[in-house]
């Protein structure tokens, strides 16, 4: 049977991800939108991102074909930009913004942004703090016979995990929302997308950044939760 402090997680993790599941799907909408909205360049996503990169100087960072859907995402460890196959061969807006980007991204790893490098070390930890969560949750919030002190000291470690999540969601926001101006910016001056064009792709690319803003604020409300239940 689950304890009361378990269920009342269960209800707010299920709030934030309800929010989190309204902003996703406001995300695939523009993208499909914006998926119909031809560029006057006629450039492919691909071919988006190799100029881009080609402009910066940038000849060690490979572009290749991902899978899946809005999976794309720029690895600083191999230096390669996967593109989903939506983005790396479609020639519409929404094409063009994804890829401009991810290699907004990669200029950051070559002119090495600082808070890029701070996430980038943040990675390792918050993997295991990630596998850890669920578990250390059931602990200290499950009530399975922990005395009071026990209990207590669970959930410390438990918000300190927590913490660390919270922490790498928020130095992710000025990591996404400075490879987005990178991409508009470069967009705009390379005559990729103008007008109604640049409207749009910046439109798509602020709903991007909008998941990572309910990543950002359901880490800093289960961790302020668990605070709370410490302090009670």
């Amino acid at each position: 049977m689950l304890s009361g402090g378990y269920m009342g997680y269960m209800i707010v993790a299920g709030l934030m991800s309800f929010i989190g599941m309204m902003v996703s799907g406001r995300l695939k909408s523009k993208f499909a939108q914006y998926s119909k909205m031809p560029t006057s360049s006629g450039m492919s996503g691909y071919e988006v991102a190799n100029a881009m990169l080609s402009s910066y100087g940038i000849k060690d960072v490979k572009v290749v074909e991902g899978k899946g859907m809005l999976s794309d995402h720029y690895n600083p460890a191999s230096k390669t930009i996967a593109l989903s196959t939506a983005v790396y061969r479609g020639r519409s807006v929404a094409s063009a913004a994804v890829a401009a980007h991810e290699c907004g991204h990669a200029v950051q790893h070559a002119e090495s942004y600082a808070m890029l490098k701070v996430r980038s070390g943040l990675v390792p930890i918050v993997q295991v703090s990630s596998r850890a969560q669920q578990w250390l949750l059931m602990l200290a919030l499950g009530g399975f016979g922990v005395g009071m002190s026990g209990s207590n000291t669970i959930i410390m470690i438990t918000i300190v995990v927590f913490a660390i999540t919270a922490l790498f969601s928020f130095i992710t926001l000025p990591v996404e929302f400075d490879a987005s101006k990178r991409a508009l910016v470069w967009l705009d001056g390379a005559n990729i997308a103008r007008g109604a064009e640049y409207d749009g792709a910046k439109d798509a690319l602020q709903w991007a950044a909008m998941t990572y803003v309910a990543a950002a604020l359901s880490a800093l409300v289960m961790l302020l939760y668990l605070i709370s239940r410490l302090r009670n």
